[in-house]
């Protein structure tokens, strides 16, 4: 597969619909019901600094999964494209927000970010739960249905 694809959850009948992005502007629809596509649902991981981070995360009124990464990481670059596609399956119930820690360090030691990946999980501003280590997207899934 040469192309980019989103996945989009139906909000119909719940079915997970891969569309290439150059037919998001076509009109989208979902490949077992036929209803259209929620395409202003996909969203990308929102880039959080140490200036930032109260205002995207803490002051954020649902869950937050933060992601510890550095560019330099294997396995933060084997979880990246995982946390696209849950920003895109999750959009308006979960944000995915990345901390990149070599650049924000003051958030990073903040949190007690030792090692990377490191994903912190956030609810209405508090932290519920930190998860370290490259996980396989169903078990990123888990850590997130425990707060929705």
């Amino acid at each position: 597969m040469d192309q980019e694809n989103i996945i989009i959850r139906c909000g119909s009948c719940g079915t997970k619909n891969r569309i290439p992005e150059e037919k998001l502007k076509q009109g989208p629809v979902c490949g077992k019901c036929r209803v259209p596509l929620p395409v202003s649902g996909h969203q990308s991981p929102v880039d959080v600094t140490d200036q930032s981070f109260d205002s995207e995360v803490l002051s954020f009124s649902g869950p937050v999964l933060l992601d510890c990464w550095a560019p330099w990481c294997g396995p933060c670059r084997m979880v990246a494209p995982l946390l696209d596609q849950l920003a895109s399956e999750y959009a308006g119930r979960v944000k995915i927000a990345k901390l990149n820690v070599d650049e924000n360090p003051v958030i990073a030691s903040q949190y007690g970010v030792q090692s990377i990946p490191t994903m912190i999980l956030f609810n209405r501003g508090k932290q519920i739960e930190k998860i370290v280590g490259a996980l396989p997207k169903h078990d990123i899934e888990r850590h997130l249905s425990a707060v929705l």
